[in-house]
């Protein structure tokens, strides 16, 4: 079955599977956010294939969020170390692990639990608004056509009610934004 590509939709979200979304990339993600560098350990650590897992590999250094580095000559041996791009994808792991702690785990409990060096406490992640703070519910949401947003989808989805205007919700536009995105919805 061909894979329908994601990478140039307009939404954060479609971009992010296209990259992320089959189930090995996170799981690599996962590997080297723990510590896991060199080709044979991804491999022990995951019980992937070799074609599969330089694949993976390849892609994330591709996208810029994983470096190759050399650290052995003769023969020439490299490892993979998370860019900050790569290391900005840990609250993304975080907020999987809290999510499949609450719902996906047995009576046994959670099968790693994450300890905040800084305080010394064990933690989960929490989603909250970067502003007050004030964790992320859905029922606290709404959509806002952004600035990246093209003119013809955002007049969709304001039309069908998906998303508001920043005006309708009384926010200022933002730089660069379109006009049919500022405007008042219809």
């Amino acid at each position: 079955m061909k894979r329908t590509p994601f990478g140039a939709w307009p939404c954060s979200i479609a971009r992010a599977v296209d990259l992320l979304g089959d189930w090995w990339t996170p799981l690599v993600l996962r590997e080297a956010v723990f510590g896991v560098r060199r080709f044979e350990e991804f491999q022990r650590h995951l019980g992937i294939g070799r074609n599969v897992l330089a694949q993976r590999l390849n892609r994330l250094v591709d996208e810029g969020l994983m470096d190759r580095v050399p650290y052995q000559d003769r023969p020439l041996r490299h490892e993979y170390v998370l860019t900050t791009k790569g290391r900005d994808f840990f609250p993304v792991l975080a907020a999987i692990i809290a999510w499949g702690d609450t719902w996906l785990s047995d009576d046994s409990g959670a099968p790693v639990v994450l300890r905040h060096r800084t305080c010394g406490h064990e933690t989960q992640a929490v989603v909250a608004c970067a502003e007050c703070g004030d964790a992320l519910r859905i029922e606290d949401m709404e959509a806002l056509a952004g600035p990246g947003l093209p003119t013809d989808i955002a007049d969709l989805a304001v039309a069908s009610g998906r998303f508001r205007t920043r005006a309708a919700a009384g926010v200022p536009a933002a730089e660069g934004e379109p006009a049919a995105a500022a405007a008042d919805s219809p």
